[in-house]
This record gives structure tokens, sequence and C-alpha cells, in this order.
């Protein structure tokens, strides 16, 4: 026997409740309206529970916060969210709040040259370049990896084998990027702050990447990534002249912030 049904003024309560759990990650209720493109009054008529949108902006809602339509019926938390899994109910306190709403301020859109020592071969230095660009909310990053490093280690080198992409967020007092192959082939974790130096420019940090514990071989290193934004004859210029490169080869500013003759600590 099917369970009562409920009135509207039950269903626009759950569906309310739904939807200030849903919202809590976001720091503006104004910035996310904007987002969805609804009236802000109109969506505190959501959040209160006056009114149920409709059919279109529905669907809208559910897609921006990867839930389904549900969120009329069930309680948030009982939903399993269709791939949003850092802003997902279980994770969305923790890790969610870290990657939502990057403040172009913190770590701006457009390319950046990076450089960083070699782990196949310690005696160079990789230099490459990313592109950062956010949707949705969300700050992503995505670049290549080197061709002189995958031959070394014996892997494919076409550009769907070296592309990489990864996720960008806010961690204590910097950035981190979780940067993966494509199908996690690869993976590495970067943490980065701005440079005293030149704050409006250059990020320093470390790198790390996923590979099994080896007492001989290095697991991390020093990076620096450098803002180009739009300037093309820079962009151009490392696109060209990325790869394995001599230490004589850095940027004179690379290699200070590098500081490839003291250990890493």
């Amino acid at each position: 026997m099917l369970n009562s049904p409920r009135n509207p003024s039950e269903l626009r309560n759950v569906f309310g409740q739904n939807l200030r759990r849903l919202s809590k990650s976001h720091n503006s209720i104004s910035d996310l309206s904007r987002k969805l493109g609804i009236n802000r009054t109109q969506f505190n008529r959501y959040l209160s529970g006056e009114s149920f949108p409709r059919p279109d902006v529905l669907d809208r809602i559910c897609r921006f916060f990867g839930v389904d339509a549900r969120i009329l019926l069930e309680p948030v938390d009982q939903i399993v969210t269709g791939g949003q899994i850092l802003t997902g109910p279980i994770l969305a306190d923790f890790l969610g709040s870290s990657h939502e709403n990057l403040r172009e301020s913190d770590f701006p859109s457009g390319f950046y040259r990076f450089a960083r020592r070699s782990f196949v071969d310690t005696t160079r230095f990789v230099v490459g370049l990313v592109y950062v660009f956010r949707k949705n909310g969300f700050a992503y990053v995505r670049g290549y990896e080197a061709k002189e490093a995958l031959r070394q280690q014996h892997l494919p080198c076409d550009p769907r084998a070296r592309e990489f992409r990864g996720s960008i967020s806010r961690q204590g007092e910097g950035i981190a990027l979780l940067i993966s192959g494509r199908n996690g082939a690869t993976g590495s974790y970067n943490f980065l702050s701005r440079s005293a130096a030149m704050q409006d420019r250059f990020w320093t940090g470390y790198v790390t990447r996923s590979v099994r514990e080896s007492v001989t071989e290095t697991r991390i290193t020093r990076m620096v990534y450098e803002h180009l934004g739009t300037e093309t004859a820079e962009i151009l210029h490392t696109a060209r002249t990325a790869g394995l490169l001599p230490e004589d080869r850095l940027m004179p500013f690379h290699r200070r912030l590098l500081r490839p003759d003291l250990p890493f600590q």
C-alpha cells in the first residue's frame, strides 16, 4: 500500500531544507543565485519553503548541485550526488568549501610557466606551461607532460597520453593543485604560496608524485609557478622551449626560487 501523499506545504518545506543544506558551502546567497540565473528574492522564497521552482528551474538547480529531483521528497544527505564528490553532503564542509569561489586575487586565471627538478633525471629541470581556468565557481588546471620525460619512462607521447588536468583549492596559507593524468595513470599534489619577492607574479612551493615508496627515487621537489596571464609572446616562447632543460637554461629568477643547490626540506 502506498504511503499517504504529502501535501504541497510539506513538499515545499523538504525542498527548502534541502536547498538550504546545499547552499551552505557557498559564501554568498547573492552570488549563488546569480550563478543559477535565479532572482535573489525568488531564490529566498525557495529557501524558506514558500515556493516551488518551475520544472526548467528545478532542472538547473539539480544540474548545478549534482543531485536529482528527489530533493523535492528526500533529505539531501540521503541522495547520492551525481559526480559532485567534493561538494556533496559528505565532504562539503571539509573539502568542498576550499574548492569553491577561489578568488582571482588568490590565484588568477590564465597561463603559467612552471619549473621544477625532474623526477626521472635529477640533473635536469622540467619547464612547462599550464592553463588555469574557472567554470561554475571552480578553478581547474590543464597542461601536458614533457615528451622527453615520458620517453625516458617508455610511455606514450601522443597529446592524449601527455595531457593532465586537476582541481585547485585554498589550503592553509596557499593554493593546492590535485592533478592527474588521464584515467588516473599519473598523479601529483602541488602546494604553492605567493613569493615574497614578487607577490603578484610568482608562486613557490613543492610537488609530490604518486609513486610507490623507494629509497632511491625522488618523490618531492621544489616548484615555481610564474603567471603569464595572456602575454602572447611569453606564452609562445614557453611553449616552444618547454621540456627537460639543464640548470643553466633555467630563467634566472626561477633558478633563484628553486634553490637547486640546497636540499629540499
